[in-house]
């Protein structure tokens, strides 16, 4: 399934410690910042669940970069990680200064206007594909992210 700068909606099962329920992800709020390295963008998006069961942002691939990376920002201090929960009727927020999405080894460097497609995968829910737009390198969204 594919988005773009919309929502993409997911129903997976819950696991066995997932507390009752699916999860019920949906995606909104994606950009990248046109990036100003040849080799490496970054990249934001908000992954909302809606369902009573918990479920995990276990990786991300694109077939823009070599890799794509998962960062979270604690303490001023930014850190790979493997994965992210994403709680049951909560949210998992990628936003400058906090957790965001490391595009690395650009095969093509993405310009304003056009569209990435990254591949979002999680754990219980399976894979979602969001077509995330290219916006100005100074754009600062609504959102807040």
């Amino acid at each position: 399934m594919a988005v773009t700068a919309g929502w993409a909606v997911l129903a997976g099962c819950g696991g066995p410690d997932s507390g009752g329920g699916k999860a019920e992800l949906s995606v909104a709020a994606a950009y990248m910042p046109q990036p100003v390295s040849d080799t490496m963008a970054a990249g934001f998006l908000t992954v909302v669940n809606k369902g009573g069961a918990r479920d995990e942002l276990t990786s991300v691939t694109s077939d823009i970069a070599g890799s794509v990376t998962v960062h979270r920002t604690a303490g001023g201090t930014m850190e790979e990680v493997g994965h992210l929960a994403v709680p049951a009727h909560g949210r998992l927020v990628f936003r400058s200064g906090g957790n965001h999405l490391m595009f690395e080894d650009l095969k093509r460097r993405p310009r304003q206007g056009q569209k990435v497609p990254v591949r979002l995968h999680f754990a219980e829910s399976g894979t979602v594909t969001v077509e995330i737009p290219v916006k100005p390198a100074t754009y600062t969204p609504t959102t807040g992210h």
